[in-house]
């Protein structure tokens, strides 16, 4: 048998309350703009843990142009007191914050501003879920924040959930509740950026290269008449409309891609849209803010119009994305829990990942299961990970040697690049089978890595986990789950 692990049985009932009530704060650094949004959360029990049944927002603050210092460091001075503003305009102290989540996206995620806005949060460090979002998660959340993910749940929709920004775009499918397929460009409100004399003073490199491609030669300090605004506008837009039309991408589009194109999908059968562009496209917004915003939003609304897809209105627009998180404990049965070295433990703010395949046959395919786990760890950005991952699994049929082998071998070679950190291989099941499988990674497979093998606990996406020390004298580990939570 294998050294330093424990099989073991337990009781799980730590949950008390079957109501609770925190307060949460959800906190969007970007690129182009950050925000904030303090909720009341109320969650209620089910079973061994609790969902959220209603959100109420306390305050929203504005949209903050994110401010620097330099062309990529951000001014956490000017953050600061804009994030301090925001807590007395809300009238809550920051120790009354149960929980919260800190979103970074594109320049934020830089390490020395990464360093400076955590430390903006330090106050908040274990109580928060910090998420860094690359194009792909990014994404991913806009889906779920715009309504996206919800309206492809009914009627069996396709839906596709086009998130604009000031620096890119991010376009996700989504059908029957899932989101099936991603993928980012480099288009954006803010990829040319001009004051009051038409001067402009931010340029971005895809910004130029656009300019390039209807005829401009832009630079910082020159004058940019309307007719070029314009013109700039119109040649994002019909890159949009390449993407969203399913169409074969022409050379100029592939030319912004940021990630790999979508792949194949018969129909669409509703768009809608989010982001800081979305807010003119629904007619939310009439000021101008310096950039191609509102232009590329009326280039945008004619080409709607042309299209048989019909336009969704998303209601959150510029903030689809997080408003808190809730936090809840739970007492994972210790029937089939499997832990190697026992002192891998603990490990705090590990995220979820539920890869999307199917066990119910009488051969499982390695392939199948490497196939899906990558699938999702690169839809969530965490390919590469230099951090644990947690994956989510339900496991369905017989738990044969052969079936179980052949699982088992398709984990591996799907977190072969996590595992290849040394990360520990972090496997969390919603049935009886965790100790089963643990075992055969370590025994059978003789598998290197640290092994983390628990049972009885339901995950979902968004979800971010923290083991617990082991408990000796019952066999169990504590869990702490930690959920994002999205606009209705």
């Amino acid at each position: 048998m294998v050294e330093g692990f424990r099989f073991a049985a337990a009781e799980r009932h730590l949950l008390e309350e079957d109501h609770i009530q925190l307060t949460s704060v959800g906190v969007d650094i970007g690129s182009s703009t950050s925000h904030l949004v303090f909720s009341r959360l109320e969650l209620e029990r089910e079973n061994n843990r609790y969902v959220t049944v209603n959100r109420t927002i306390v305050h929203e603050s504005g949209i903050l142009l994110t401010p620097y210092i330099d062309d990529t460091k951000i001014d956490e001075n000017v953050l600061g007191r804009f994030i301090d503003e925001q807590y007395k305009v809300a009238k809550l102290r920051r120790a009354e914050i149960d929980t919260g989540a800190l979103i970074l996206t594109g320049v934020a995620l830089l390490r020395h501003n990464a360093r400076a806005i955590g430390d903006l949060f330090s106050q908040e460090a274990g109580r928060f879920v910090a998420v860094s979002a690359g194009d792909n998660l990014e994404a991913t959340m806009a889906a779920y924040g715009s309504g996206a993910v919800a309206f492809s749940a009914e009627g069996q929709r396709t839906v596709m959930n086009v998130d604009i920004g000031g620096g890119t775009t991010k376009i996700a499918l989504c059908s029957q509740g899932k989101v099936m397929d991603v993928m980012a460009l480099d288009v954006g409100a803010r990829l040319v950026a001009w004051d009051g004399n038409r001067i402009i003073t931010n340029l971005e490199e895809a910004g130029r290269l656009i300019g390039e491609a209807v005829g401009l030669n832009l630079s910082r300090g020159r004058r940019i008449e309307i007719r070029e605004q314009r013109a700039m506008a119109a040649y994002m837009a019909d890159a949009l409309f390449e993407v969203i039309n399913l169409a074969s991408l022409s050379p100029r589009v592939q030319k912004l891609l940021r990630t790999s194109p979508l792949a194949h999908v018969s129909q669409v059968d509703a768009v809608t849209f989010s982001g800081g562009v979305s807010e003119f496209i629904y007619g939310r917004e009439a000021n101008q803010f310096g950039d191609l915003g509102h232009l590329l939003a009326e280039e945008i609304k004619a080409r709607v119009g042309r299209i048989e897809v019909p336009m969704l209105e998303s209601k959150t627009g510029i903030r689809a994305t997080v408003i808190g998180a809730s936090q809840y404990t739970v007492q994972v049965s210790g029937s089939t829990i499997f832990l190697s070295p026992l002192d891998i433990v603990p490990i705090r703010n590990i995220p979820v990942v539920a890869p999307d395949f199917s066990l119910d046959g009488d051969d499982i395919d390695p392939v199948m299961v490497q196939e899906a786990i990558k699938h999702t760890l690169n839809r969530f950005d965490l390919l590469n990970s230099n951090s644990p991952v947690a994956l989510a699994l339900h496991w369905e049929g017989s738990a044969t040697y052969d079936r179980i082998h052949t699982f088992c071998a398709g984990i591996v070679t799907g977190m072969e690049t996590i595992l290849g950190h040394g990360h520990p291989l972090v496997l969390i099941y919603d049935e009886d089978v965790g100790g089963l499988l643990g075992i055969h990674l370590k025994e059978e497979m003789r598998l290197p890595n640290p092994v983390v093998s628990i049972d009885g606990v339901e995950l979902r996406e968004f979800d971010y986990v923290d083991i617990g020390d082991f408990i000796a004298t019952s066999g169990a580990v504590p869990i702490v789950i930690k959920s994002l939570v999205f606009p209705r």
